[in-house]
């Protein structure tokens, strides 16, 4: 049997900015999603999904998904499934909501596992393609920043090339370990349709939407540096900003401030939405394992479902 697997991730700075050639700085962590694959009798390329998943997230991707292994399909594996049948069941410890990467940790995942199976070889710079992809199916025009993070894993500083050569790419040496948490809202939401509500206000107000990303771009720019310093006080107060800008733009959401300010009262050096935005995830920074812990345990008491990681 042939496996591979993708990295869960958090983007610390920037998303949503991102998408438009501002920088962002991300990480992968360590969740993430398992693909397991055999051959199959009937024809075809079957998906069982097992993965740990917010309420009606399979469903309502199960065609996004089917959509994702014929676009890997068609850029990189050129393979007949008709003639060459495999059963893929995903599973893996990452808690699959919107925000966490899991659209890209599934369709890097499954990468992995066709090429070990087929023997194609696939280098990591073809598999992070079959990421980018695949994930075209979920998000429309992705940034490329997930699939990185999903591959590669690690602290990365990434801005997307808006002409269509490679993208920057840099690795981000962190001064200290981040003590961090991410807590789930439970709300499932697609990613495209929030990178087009932004994209839709740009244009409606270019003047103000302007400034706001310029004033993204620095938060990033401060907070490369503050990383590889190992300025925690810094990067939660800049986190703390990066989440008003991205109030400003509309793609938060109720449970999101909310969880924010929940874990701020519990001691996080700073909060913020995290990923597509209008439910999904957020993200909280701490200066200590105790302090995860409080603020862990004041989200979960709530019913909340909590990822404790450690960046770095």
């Amino acid at each position: 049997m042939a496996a591979g697997h993708g990295f869960g991730k958090v983007i610390l700075f920037g998303e949503h900015f991102v998408v438009h050639g501002k920088p962002s700085i991300a990480s992968g962590i360590s969740r993430k999603t398992v693909a397991e694959l055999k051959p199959a009798k009937k024809p075809g390329f079957r998906i069982i999904d097992k993965r740990p998943a917010a309420e009606g997230y399979i469903k309502k991707y199960e065609e996004s998904q089917r959509k994702s292994v014929e676009l890997m399909n068609k850029a990189v594996w050129h393979l007949d499934f008709e003639k060459h049948p495999v059963e893929v069941t995903l599973g893996g410890d990452l808690y699959c909501a919107s925000g966490v990467g899991a659209s890209a940790a599934s369709c890097v995942a499954m990468a992995r596992a066709v090429s070990e199976h087929f023997g194609l070889e696939l280098t990591a710079e073809k598999i992070n393609l079959c990421g980018l992809e695949g994930d075209k199916a979920y998000a429309g025009t992705p940034s490329g920043i997930d699939n990185t993070c999903s591959t590669y894993g690690g602290l990365i500083y990434f801005r997307k090339n808006m002409q269509g050569g490679p993208n920057a790419i840099e690795r981000i040496q962190l001064g200290k370990p981040l003590d961090i948490i991410m807590v789930s809202t439970g709300i499932t939401t697609r990613t495209e349709e929030a990178v087009a509500g932004v994209r839709e206000r740009l244009k409606q107000n270019p003047e103000d939407y302007g400034r706001i990303f310029d004033e993204a771009e620095q938060i990033v720019n401060k907070a490369k540096d503050a990383l590889a310093k190992g300025n925690a006080e810094q990067i939660g107060r800049l986190m703390d900003e990066n989440h008003r800008l991205l109030q400003r733009i509309g793609v938060s959401h109720e449970k999101l401030d909310y969880l924010v300010g929940l874990c701020r009262k519990n001691h996080a050096l700073g909060a913020k939405m995290t990923g597509g935005g209008m439910g999904g995830y957020m993200v909280a920074v701490f200066s200590c394992p105790n302090c995860v812990e409080k603020a862990a345990k004041a989200c979960e008491a709530e019913g909340y479902k909590v990822i404790r990681a450690r960046i770095g």
